[in-house]
């Protein structure tokens, strides 16, 4: 008789166990509600996505306004977590933060391990800044030659199975972007629209350098990641994208902020427009 309980007892824990994972997953908006507080990481690398203002020490970019926005929508405050590449998953993960709206693109490895936000806020491609005088013209170039990104980048991948480089991962782009100016590497590869405005804004600094490659890698899209299991939350924050989208104010926070190509932000309009 024990024999046939057992089963039937760990079947009923098991579904218990199940349930409570789930009740606790879609407790996290009733939780941000009850806080009244949003706790988002943000990486501050660089304009035009995250940096601190100079001026005012303030947290600015494109993705703190998709951050604030968010907030507004569930009628709380917003709170920002600063997380780097090799620790923001694990911020997630452990509760730190509520969502990562952190220059992550979507790839399969990271959709194994959390969920996502099913509408995009942007589509980025990786660019190559390396010297001017580097003989190097395009990513075929980069075979056998060291290669800086951050550490967790998704360019990893396709430069080293691609085009055979020798990766070297840092814990952040200015300290990937340091190795490159001490000639540890020959480019450091990172989304170009940050790559861009480095070279604009520093002329000084960065006046021997340039993006050596007219076309970037692997452009994927951006998308805001939670944890694995939270999909009324991605549904709740998809709601606030899709409607920034179709209102036009995603491409006013990304004009605000310099982003330099916004043809998939106004693309991406006329569909959700025109699907409403």
């Amino acid at each position: 008789m024990s024999h046939k309980i057992l089963p039937k007892a760990l079947f009923a824990m098991s579904i218990s166990l199940l349930a409570a994972t789930q009740a606790f997953a879609d407790a996290t908006l009733d939780r941000i509600k009850a806080r009244g507080a949003l706790t988002v990481g943000v990486i501050l690398s660089g304009a035009p996505f995250g940096y601190i203002d100079p001026t005012s020490q303030t947290q600015k970019g494109y993705n703190l306004d998709i951050a604030k926005a968010l907030a507004d929508d569930l009628g709380v405050k917003l709170e920002t977590v600063t997380v780097t590449p090799p620790n923001r998953v694990q911020f997630l993960q452990q509760g730190k933060v509520d969502i990562l709206i952190a220059n992550m693109q979507y790839t399969e490895d990271r959709a194994k391990v959390l969920d996502w936000v099913p509408t995009p806020y942007d589509r980025s491609g990786g660019a190559a800044v390396g010297r001017k005088d580097s003989g190097l013209k395009d990513w075929a170039d980069l075979k056998g030659k060291p290669v800086c990104v951050s550490q967790g980048s998704n360019y990893t991948q396709p430069l080293i199975e691609q085009y055979g480089a020798e990766v070297k991962g840092l814990p952040s782009q200015p300290e990937s972007l340091l190795a490159l100016q001490g000639g540890n590497c020959v480019v450091a590869v990172h989304v170009g629209a940050t790559l861009g405005l480095l070279l604009q804004d520093r002329p000084e600094d960065w006046k021997d350098y340039a993006i050596l490659f007219p076309t970037e890698l692997i452009p994927s899209d951006s998308v805001i990641w939670v944890r694995k299991g939270e999909k009324e939350t991605a549904e709740a924050l998809d709601k606030t994208i899709r409607q920034l989208h179709t209102s036009g104010k995603l491409l006013e926070f990304a004009k605000a902020n310099r982003l330099s190509n916004t043809e998939y932000l106004e693309q991406e309009r006329k569909t959700l427009s025109a699907s409403k």
